[in-house]
């Protein structure tokens, strides 16, 4: 059974991609969950209609997404955290942190789980964390961990 996928799933494709799945797997679960819907005439050209409203509505949003990685990288964030004398941090500066430093500083929403640390912060520094707002739009901000 050919079916269109309505939303991204794991192992299985992308958005609008056309599949074959077997057809107790499309009739009893992806249909009934609005995950995907029969690949007939019918819903094929309907396929290429929505397709270019997503695009333009893609491009609008990318857009803003841009504005945003401009905003959150116009200046360092400051993350205060207990230390030691020696500048050892106890425990480390996880996303979570860095997200409601985000908050604070541009009163934007970022979820903790777009943004990535590359190396773990123990110390009093500067470091930076990429965040993934988009799979075409990657904002690196800076970030200082001072002790308090």
């Amino acid at each position: 059974m050919q079916v269109i996928l309505l939303r991204d799933m794991d192992n299985l494709g992308d958005r609008f991609e056309i599949v074959t799945v077997k057809n107790g797997y499309g009739r009893n679960f992806l249909i009934p969950r609005g995950i995907a819907q029969i690949a007939n005439k019918p819903n094929l050209a309907n396929l290429e209609v929505i397709r270019k409203q997503e695009e333009a509505a893609e491009l609008q949003r990318l857009e803003e997404y841009r504005g945003t990685a401009a905003l959150l990288t116009a200046r360092p964030l400051r993350i205060g955290v207990k230390a030691g004398t020696s500048g050892k941090i106890f425990g480390s500066v996880t996303s979570v942190q860095i997200a409601a430093a985000l908050r604070e500083a541009t009163a934007i929403e970022i979820l903790r789980k777009k943004i990535e640390i590359p190396v773990e912060v123990k110390e009093v520094g500067t470091y930076k964390a990429l965040i993934h707002l988009h799979k075409e739009v990657v904002a690196e901000v800076v970030f200082e961990v001072v002790a308090e």
